[in-house]
């Protein structure tokens, strides 16, 4: 079962630096790294000029598993350097990911440090074009330079049981954000939406770690958190927290996206909301047409162990995990959609429209899930259409500030906030 179809099964229970010499890419190794635009695709002048930053971009697992290089150009999935700069990004969440089918042998640990060490290692070899970011005083020095800046980031499970050395060795190899559910299972400190509620929230391991986050300056993910989580994460950090990527609950359904409630609580601690680019969460005539049927409401008595803690009997190994999972790389959606049903970009941009009415134009910003599963608008084919967001809301009427707020800037503040002047 492939991601997008395990989040939709779920349901039922988911500055600077911006022009560059024009140059053939090729697969040979450091030359390829001047991009020009893609000219059969618009860019509009604020995008050109406007600091991009996305707030869930998925790297590494097809680098992991298939031995590939992200610098190169591929032939599919959505995201690869050259592409990303054809998209006009400036910075992204360099989003590494541990899925949930790591969970059941208990390798989630072991794949976190691996790729996060790959990651590291990709971003080394690719250094002509993208540098890691732990700031945002290095987001704005490496763009600078006209290089991408990879502000490190976890979704998944980094240990079950939620160890604080774990946390902080992570933090010491350069992870800088980290979701704190592992993806869409209820781990040993916090519930996620798509699993059984243990803990109506957070536990009390769950505000050590919130805690040990702002300590460190890292900055705080509750995507995939239940609704309780959510709110009770948001009051327990000091710092703002974000919720990387999703829809609104009020316009689609779905245990993925957030309540009116939570997106207010996060906005008023000084927090973003980042939108996801998926029919799935943001075109109610797409998830009608789905029809998920909702699930009789699952309780567990007070005290019992979630079931990702309970040990698995004949598990597989982690080299039999990885190749069931090769078979799904890209990790992109794969499905055909009639033309009734596939969303165009400017509903998109009605569901950022409706947070920025809902939130304010502070806290809302962009989350795209690329190689993460969604089904992209019609308009867009991968992270080289990403200036046709732009352009959306252009034909809203938003202000260039308002633009460059969405596209980036937000997400700038709150790093800028969590990472920086601590002791």
């Amino acid at each position: 079962m492939n991601r997008r179809d395990l989040i939709k099964s779920l349901t039922i229970l988911p500055i600077a630096g911006k022009l560059f010499p024009v140059q053939t890419l090729s697969a040979a190794p450091l030359a390829r790294y001047s991009f020009p635009f893609a000219e059969d695709k618009p860019m509009p002048a604020i995008h050109r000029n406007s600091f991009v930053m996305d707030g869930h971009i998925h790297v590494m697992t097809r680098e992991l598993l298939m031995k590939t290089d992200i610098g190169q150009r591929y032939t599919d999935g959505s995201v690869d350097l050259p592409r990303a700069k054809e998209g006009g990004m400036d910075a992204m969440f360099f989003s590494v990911y541990t899925p949930d089918v790591y969970y059941p042998g208990r390798f989630e640990t072991k794949n976190t440090f691996r790729v996060i060490n790959l990651a590291l290692d990709q971003i080394k070899k690719n250094n002509a074009v993208i540098e890691l970011a732990l700031t945002a005083t290095d987001i704005v020095r490496i763009n600078k330079k006209g290089k991408i800046a990879a502000f490190l980031d976890l979704e998944g499970g980094f240990d079950l049981d939620g160890d604080l050395n774990l946390l902080r060795a992570m933090h010491q190899l350069g992870l800088r954000c980290m979701q704190l559910t592992a993806h869409n299972t209820t781990n040993a400190f916090i519930d996620a939406c798509n699993d059984i509620s243990y803990w109506g929230g957070i536990n009390d391991l769950g505000k050590q770690i919130i805690s040990e986050m702002n300590t460190l300056g890292m900055v705080i993910n509750v995507a995939h958190a239940s609704n309780d989580a959510i709110l009770q994460a948001t009051e327990a950090s000091k710092d703002p927290v974000i919720y990387s990527h999703g829809g609104f609950f009020n316009i689609v359904n779905h245990p993925r996206c957030i309540s009116d409630e939570a997106a207010k609580a996060i906005a008023a601690k000084g927090g973003v909301i980042g939108i996801q680019f998926g029919s799935l969460f943001n075109n109610p005539k797409y998830y009608a047409w789905q029809n998920p049927s909702p699930a009789p409401k699952v309780t567990v008595p007070k005290g019992t162990k979630p079931a990702s803690l309970v040990p698995k009997p004949n598990t597989q190994t982690i080299e039999e995990v990885d190749k069931q999972l090769a078979t799904e790389v890209p990790l992109n959606f794969r499905g055909t959609i009639p033309d009734e049903y596939w969303m165009h970009i400017d509903q998109l941009a009605k569901v950022i429209d409706y947070g920025v009415k809902l939130v304010g134009e502070d806290h809302i910003a962009l989350g795209a899930d690329l190689d993460g599963g969604p089904e992209l608008p019609h308009e867009m084919k991968d992270i080289s259409d990403y200036p046709q967001i732009t352009i959306a809301m252009q034909k809203l009427g938003y202000s260039d500030t308002r633009i460059k707020k969405i596209l980036g800037l937000n997400w700038l503040r709150v790093i800028r906030q969590v990472t920086e002047n601590k002791a």
